[in-house]
């Protein structure tokens, strides 16, 4: 199997990293941060770029490509430890794009792939411990056909941002996927702000109203979180990555016994491992966006694989980062915090590692 790249996502990946080089430094992350955790200029810029419709169909405006080189952007982005969820709102895109109805995909998608409208996907409860099959929101049809939905929704990324959101609800003992609007009478965002400098909000609805995006909530949701897992294990090969390059950065400038950090054959050997660990990453990367379009048993094993294995590395990976750091790597002021923190975030995303293992043991059981 070839494993390398084509000229044009080559050139991709070279495109973004010079805008991220030269546009998205450590000084625009940190005042975004400070200003909330969202940078509507950044936004723009990435629609500018092309960057919010890439895997949109060229029919709806977007630029058609695919899960290789959603990994290829994610990579790059997280090199930078970009604020804003463009992973997640290729999630969204995703989601209506394969399972909503033409009118619903007529009208959402070609805002979206323009950077005009930003969907959330709002599928965490209290209590789910992960589990999409724990849903608690219920919908109703009202005297006139439309439909109601009553619940709330926990975590949702970058909610009080968000034009609609994309809510899983019990209709008639079937849970769906719904569309709802924003703003609107029937849903309150309460935002705060996550460990990692990003935004985050609690969506309460009460009669919202909503459009059905697909009868099959299980399957729909469960293809959308396998695709925001392959996104997120491409970002994280970028954050350890650059958590790397810091450390190493360090170790050569920091002078110990009037010699660099980096003549000791101990600190050179934990370099290793964690070298080690994002190659290993890396990998599993590339499986779980390569296993996107497998059937379901396959794919579900493969992201799991994938989640597991990533959020075993990017814990090994930052602390072996702060402990060869010293002090200064506990420090909020330094940039590597940024990094550590997103990784923190990452391993808690989607299901922790303990979740994925429980789901790896159970397919190994029925295979038994």
């Amino acid at each position: 199997m070839d494993f390398d790249f084509l000229d044009e996502q080559v050139e991709l990946r070279h495109a973004v990293a010079r805008w991220l080089q030269g546009e998205y430094g450590a000084e625009r992350r940190r005042r975004t941060m400070a200003g909330g955790g969202w940078d509507p200029q950044a936004w723009r810029s990435f629609a500018d770029l092309g960057l919010t419709g890439l895997p949109i169909a060229e029919e709806q405006g977007g630029m058609g490509m695919g899960a290789i080189e959603a990994m290829i952007v994610m990579e790059e982005f997280g090199r930078h430890a970009v604020l804003e969820p463009l992973g997640l709102a290729w999630l969204g895109s995703q989601l209506i794009q394969r399972f909503a109805p033409a009118h619903l995909a007529g009208a959402w998608l070609p805002r979206m792939a323009a950077g005009e409208a930003w969907v959330a996907l709002a599928h965490q409860e209290r209590g789910s411990r992960y589990a999409v099959d724990r849903c608690t929101a219920r919908a109703v049809r009202d005297g006139e056909g439309r439909l109601l939905i009553t619940g709330q929704k926990d975590l949702v990324p970058s909610g009080d941002q968000a034009q609609a959101l994309i809510v899983p609800a019990m209709l008639d003992g079937v849970r769906a996927l719904f569309l709802v609007p924003l703003p609107q009478d029937g849903v309150t965002l309460e935002s705060y702000r996550t460990l990692d400098g990003r935004r985050a909000a609690t969506a309460t609805l009460r009669n919202a109203q909503g459009e059905c995006l697909s009868t099959d909530g299980d399957g729909a949701l469960e293809w959308g979180i396998g695709l925001g897992i392959a996104h997120l294990c491409a970002e994280a090969v970028g954050l350890m990555e650059h958590t790397m390059a810091l450390t190493i950065e360090h170790l050569n400038m920091r002078q110990q016994f009037g010699r660099p950090l980096a003549d000791f054959q101990v600190l050179r050997h934990r370099v290793a491992d964690m070298k080690m660990e994002i190659e290993l990453s890396r990998s599993m990367s590339y499986c779980a966006s390569l296993q996107l379009q497998a059937d379901a048993p396959a794919r579900r094993v493969a992201l799991s694989q994938a989640k597991y294995q990533l959020s075993q590395s990017m814990k090994r990976v930052g602390q072996q980062a702060v402990q060869l750091h010293g002090a200064i790597g506990l420090t909020d002021e330094y940039e590597l915090s940024d990094y550590y923190k997103r990784l923190n975030q990452l391993e808690y995303t989607f299901g922790d590692g303990a979740h994925h293992l429980a789901i790896l043991s159970e397919a190994q059981f029925a295979d038994a």
